[in-house]
């Protein structure tokens, strides 16, 4: 049964639809890869104790034909969103005995209700404020393409459970790019939704205008079929976009032919790691090929997103977790507290500000999407570094492990446009690198098509780590 787990979400649930093997037994594979190999990988916090009754449960729907699109799939939950039974944990010591959750967030109940197993929840990144996934209080997830690497954050427990085989697929949250850097660390795939597209009711909040949940699993195809799932209004989420959703797979089979991918050149051409930047240009290539034309865009106000993401989640996460910590049963770990207090120095005409910056950035994207389907830039503009590393060497500069990390996925929460991160390559020790492919608002069709497009021809989303 160990085969179970190497197959993707969409094999998986063909499997279970010819009933070749059954939801129970399918469990069993992955809590036996989980008492395996998690004491390595460190990607789960706690099992969820109704998952068998839950798999049985699919069975029936299975045999009946009444099974919905994900009956039977083990998922595994980020421990930022509430889960019923569970305690929610947020990644940090501070909410260790906070009761167990009664009611699901609305995520895990849409997955629930479309037959998904929830296997149990993940680690992160302490209340989700971190892009290496580091948490020394709770234990770091081993990446499992290197050892001593970060996993990415704050999903990064979801992101290495996929990679390891532990699950199919999982739930993140994405505030500066939370789903495609453990996404693009880990050699899987992770989908930041457009703002609104997936309700984060029950999710522990950082920062309200920039916090996304969504998908992330080994292929474009899995990810489309778990945003099919969680995609649509939801009345308990002010922010939740009244927009109709689409079928996510219907387009899966277009070819790249006449696809136009625009590159932010000038941004991409600042310090980045030379095999990403091959990587990057190898995958661009490998486009074209196919028929996408490629060509340059220039979006000027790109260079200033560090500043405008800084204020923005400083500003946001000092006033929402402030309230939230003050509230709970224990402190934060000292990189919290730090995070916290440089909060209090973004003043109001900061905050402003930035906002004004933004809104000029999110034209300039608009404009440049007015002719190209979809930008394309590396996840991430060096391979997963080493725990504790605090700089590497870029350009014959040395740049802030923190900055690089967030570089190119810190833009597209601030539009808040989808945006779509895959592997495209690995560099000489082995670590993965991704591709980020972003289209336009509540696009996230287009920008699946065309990373399944990539995904045909490619086959990194099928390496399996060494770990």
């Amino acid at each position: 049964m160990s085969a179970v787990t190497e197959l993707s979400l969409a094999e998986l649930r063909e499997t279970l639809r010819k009933r070749s093997v059954s939801a129970v037994e399918v469990l069993d594979a992955h809590l036996a890869a989980v008492r395996e190999r998690d004491e390595r990988v460190h990607a789960f916090v706690q099992l969820a104790d109704d998952a068998r009754v839950a798999a049985r449960a699919a069975d029936t729907t299975l045999r009946d034909g009444t099974a919905g699109p994900l009956a039977g799939i083990p998922v595994g939950v980020k421990d930022l969103f509430a889960v019923r039974g569970i305690v929610r944990g947020n990644g940090s010591t501070a909410f260790a005995h906070d009761p167990p959750a009664r009611i699901d967030a609305t995520a895990v109940a849409r997955l629930r209700g479309a037959g998904a197993v929830i296997l149990g929840t993940t680690h992160m990144h302490e209340l989700a404020f971190g892009p290496t996934g580091v948490n020394p209080a709770l234990g770091t997830p081993a990446n499992p393409w290197g050892e001593g690497r970060v996993p990415g954050g704050s999903s990064s427990g979801s992101g290495a459970a996929v990679a390891a085989r532990l699950v199919p697929a999982a739930l993140g949250t994405d505030t500066g790019g939370s789903i495609r850097i453990p996404a693009s660390f880990c050699g899987v795939t992770g989908l930041k939704p457009t703002y609104g597209r997936v309700s984060r009711a029950g999710t522990t909040p950082l920062a309200w205008s920039l916090d996304h949940a969504g998908p992330i699993a080994r292929t474009v195809e899995d990810v489309a079929l778990v945003l099919q799932a969680l995609a649509g209004h939801d009345p308990a989420d002010p922010t939740s976009a009244r927009v109709p959703v689409p079928d996510y797979a219907a387009p899966l089979g277009r070819s790249a032919r006449g696809l136009r991918i625009g590159v932010p050149r000038a941004f991409i051409a600042a310090p980045i790691d030379v095999e990403v930047g091959r990587a990057f240009d190898e995958a661009l290539a490998t486009l074209a090929a196919e028929g996408a034309v490629v060509r340059d865009v220039a979006i000027p106000s790109l260079a200033h997103t560090g500043a405008m993401l800084g204020a923005t989640i400083l500003a946001e996460a000092g006033s929402g977790l402030g309230a939230l910590l003050a509230r709970a049963g224990g402190g934060p770990s000292l990189e919290l507290k730090v995070y916290l207090e440089l909060g209090k120095v973004v003043t109001a005409r900061h905050y402003v500000a930035a906002q004004r910056l933004r809104t000029r950035l999110y034209d300039e994207v608009s404009a440049a999407l007015t002719t190209s389907d979809v930008l394309a830039t590396p996840a991430t503009i060096i391979p997963a570094p080493r725990v504790g590393e605090l700089s590497v060497r870029l350009g014959g500069a040395d740049v802030g492990v923190l900055d690089a990390i967030c570089r190119t996925t810190g833009p597209f929460n601030l539009t808040g446009l989808p945006a779509l991160a895959l592997p495209c390559g690995t560099t000489a020790a082995g670590l993965p690198i991704g591709l980020q492919l972003v289209g336009r608002a509540f696009a996230e069709a287009d920008v699946l098509a065309a990373g399944h497009a990539y995904q045909r021809v490619t086959g990194w989303h099928r390496a399996r780590p060494p770990l």
